[in-house]
């Protein structure tokens, strides 16, 4: 799973009214299709053998020094405590179930589909977030709603069930169950995180929850396997790590903030849409994968659900 996402922040950010900003609509896109790289960077690292947990440990690792020195910067400009402590449950909580097992059934899940179709799974996830107000928060979903609910949900049956080539089936839906699997841990997270984000800020949100998940994985590594067995990985796997840490965590999470900042996170989720479609063009590039006529029109579905959600939301 991409890490911080546009939809992350307090939902009560307001669409730009100024003219155009069309070095948003550049970072956002930039931002998008970075995130998109990190199946990409999963598909190419597993090639060398390497364990999911393994290569989710190393992208933690790496991305960890990054987010302790954005907490210290904030800690250090902050002119009142940042109220960590106070939320340190909550926080643990969601960084365990947003983070760790997010990503960790994405990683795994990518063993076994490709990573085109992963995308657009996890592309899905708004549709999860609104399912999980209307049980637990007890929010009304509403027609148009549903017809977007439809559109995701008829599109990955399109794609996982028409889109083999081969692949063993029960391997194609054991995968896409996974990935189902990290996208409600995901919605779950985003649901949690609009009751934290407005307390704490994105920023210091993000960074104690990326805190939290790395504690967690290297935890589950040590007791699955010795910790010495990450020292003797092809140089490639430390490589694709480090990369996935930065280029497919890290920077991207800044672009995605400053765009939101700038046009409004409805806009910055439209915009976003491109994230399936860049991954399956970088897949396609990079891995060789195929991309079907069913997975094309699954993709479409998909896209056009989270689309319809994003213009026509709860506030409609």
């Amino acid at each position: 799973m991409s890490n911080s996402s546009y939809l992350n922040v307090d939902n009560a950010a307001a669409y730009s009214k100024q003219s155009p900003d069309y070095w948003a609509a550049v970072i956002l896109v930039a931002g998008a299709v970075l995130f998109s790289t990190k199946a990409i960077m999963v598909k190419l690292a597993m090639r060398y053998g390497v364990d999911p947990v393994a290569l989710l440990l190393l992208r933690l690792v790496f991305a960890f020094p990054f987010y302790v020195v954005i907490l210290m910067w904030a800690k250090a400009t902050a002119s009142q405590p940042l109220g960590i402590r106070s939320n340190l449950i909550s926080l643990s909580v969601l960084g365990f179930v947003g983070y760790y097992l997010a990503s960790y059934f994405d990683f795994v899940g990518l063993s076994y589909i490709s990573a085109g179709l992963e995308r657009v799974i996890l592309y899905s996830f708004p549709t999860l977030v609104l399912l999980i107000g209307a049980v637990f928060l007890k929010q009304p979903i509403r027609i148009h709603q549903v017809v977007a609910i439809a559109f995701c949900y008829g599109g990955i049956l399109i794609a996982v069930g028409f889109g083999v080539e081969n692949r063993a089936m029960a391997n194609q839906w054991l995968g896409a169950g996974l990935i189902f699997l990290s996208a409600l841990c995901y919605a779950i997270y985003v649901v949690g995180s609009g009751q934290l984000i407005p307390k704490l800020g994105v920023w210091v949100f993000t960074s104690c929850a990326m805190m939290v998940s790395t504690v967690c994985i290297v935890a589950h590594h040590a007791v699955t396997q010795p910790l010495i067995e990450l020292v003797r990985l092809p140089w490639q796997v430390y490589s694709y790590g480090a990369a996935m840490a930065v280029f497919a965590t890290v920077v991207p999470s800044f672009l995605i903030s400053e765009g939101i900042r700038r046009i409004g996170a409805s806009n910055a989720s439209i915009i976003g849409g491109i994230g399936p479609i860049s991954t399956i063009i970088l897949a396609v590039i990079f891995l060789g994968e195929s991309f079907t006529v069913a997975q094309a029109v699954g993709t479409g579905f998909v896209i056009v659900g989270v689309l319809y959600i994003s213009v026509y939301g709860p506030e409609k």
